[in-house]
């Protein structure tokens, strides 16, 4: 996954409304979403959007006056809580919503309104067709940076006829609206963090595969007739591998492969997005391609289990580039293996050169995306490589399964890893652990 990471305090300046003043929030504070629900109707011109969104919180606070999500360029308007009206206001940072009355610990409350816009990130055009990436809460209200916050989410989709859609978890059948549009309803079947949250439409070309697994659908949506066997020949063997060591199936028993112009590479709930111009780089060895089985581990590794912050992303993502190895391990033995971590190790030196080496689960603040993903990425696969030496083989994957089973649906941190690991292996792990991940 390629994005930026930021989690700070917010400072709302320059607000607006009657109940309106300059208070520090920080996005998500005293408060938790339960469901996201957003009908949206997207322009596949220009990325604008219209539509209606409704949240269900519950406070984790004794008096919750405000709702505070991550900014973004949209409008907001006719906002309700609880059916009483509501005042919202914004700033550089965070869009805020004034409660009517305070919420006390455990209670729930209702948030609706309606947005309009153009988003500064997140929606990308196609011939015809329009996806999303990354920036969900650009085309609508969520939490951007609260991975452990996970919900339930709806999606309600109004599309030009002939239109097909993907989206978060399962399609119900599409049905004809009032407007002369057609209504593709996308429900999610288990709690997902919002950064996950995506959808596409266009006149998709799709070849779909069953695997034992679950299905796999490839789509192209590059306009340009992809070979869609040829591109993702690999699919069914990856998944096979990868379901193999997590002791589970695909979530759904479906996955998607988005074939998208570019260099993309993101992975979503239920479906990736996969840059034909990453494809095209493997083309003339494929032993050195990585984005089908990275984006694909991370069905298991980020979706159904997910790091609770931020800084444990290593569990995301360290993973993830680790089974990439693995599977090259599997499919090219294991000089491909070698090879495939000697990259991560360059990487890893090329941060330490600039004089940054952490912890996978430190805390601070990274000089770059790039040396953020050399420690969380790269250094995070290599610790991965270390574990299983130390431990043995057969511990290290039993480990991984039972880290993998344990953990469905859940947020976790390293700790939860750690425990997984030694009752696998029947060995104390924490000095391993204190060196590598937690520092000190």
């Amino acid at each position: 996954m390629a994005s930026a990471y930021v989690l700070a305090a917010v400072m709302l300046a320059g607000t607006t409304g009657a109940h309106a003043q300059s208070v520090a929030l920080t996005p998500g504070e005293g408060f938790e979403v339960e469901r996201y629900s957003v009908a949206l109707r997207p322009d596949l011109a220009t990325t604008s959007v219209s539509g209606t969104e409704t949240i269900v919180v519950r406070s984790t606070s004794d008096r919750t006056m405000q709702l505070a999500f991550t900014a973004n360029a949209l409008r907001i308007s006719d906002i309700t809580v609880d059916g009483a009206p509501a005042k919202h206001s914004t700033s550089a940072t965070a869009s805020v919503f004034a409660l009517p009355r305070a919420l006390k610990k455990g209670s729930r409350a209702t948030l609706r309104f309606r947005i309009a816009g153009t988003p500064k990130r997140g929606l990308t055009s196609l011939p015809g067709g329009i996806y999303s990436s990354y920036f969900a809460c650009d085309w609508m209200v969520c939490l951007q940076d609260a991975p452990g916050d996970k919900a339930h989410f709806a999606l309600d989709l109004f599309l030009p006829a002939g239109l097909a859609s993907i989206g978060a978890g399962k399609a119900e059948p599409v049905v004809a609206s009032t407007d002369g549009l057609t209504l593709h309803r996308w429900r999610t079947t288990r709690l997902y963090p919002a950064y996950l949250y995506a959808f596409a439409a266009g006149p998709f070309v799709q070849r779909s595969v069953t695997t034992d697994q679950g299905d796999l659908a490839y789509l192209d949506a590059t306009g340009t007739a992809a070979k869609l066997g040829k591109a993702f020949a690999e699919s069914p063997a990856i998944v096979a591998f990868l379901a193999d060591k997590a002791g589970l199936p695909l979530s759904d028993r479906r996955y998607v492969q988005l074939l998208v112009p570019g260099r993309e590479a993101q992975e979503t709930a239920g479906f990736s997005l996969i840059g034909s111009g990453e494809l095209d780089r493997a083309r003339d060895d494929p032993a050195g391609g990585w984005i089908i089985a990275h984006e694909m581990a991370h069905a298991w590794w980020g979706n159904l289990v997910t790091c609770a912050s931020w800084q444990e992303l290593w569990l995301n993502e360290g993973i993830a580039t680790f089974m990439v190895a693995a599977w090259k391990e599997h499919r090219w033995g294991e000089p491909a293996y070698r090879r495939e971590l000697a990259g991560a190790r360059q990487r890893l030196e090329r941060a330490r050169e600039q004089g940054f080496d952490k912890p996978l689960a430190w805390g601070g603040t990274y000089p770059s995306l790039g040396v953020r993903r050399a420690i969380q990425y790269s250094k995070g696969a290599l610790f991965l490589d270390h574990l299983r030496t130390s431990i043995g083989d057969a511990a290290f994957w039993r480990g991984l399964r039972r880290f993998t089973r344990d953990n469905v649906g859940q947020t976790v941190t390293s700790a939860d890893f750690e425990r997984a690991m030694e009752q696998a292996s029947g060995r104390d792990l924490s000095a391993t652990f204190a060196a590598w991940v937690y520092g000190g």
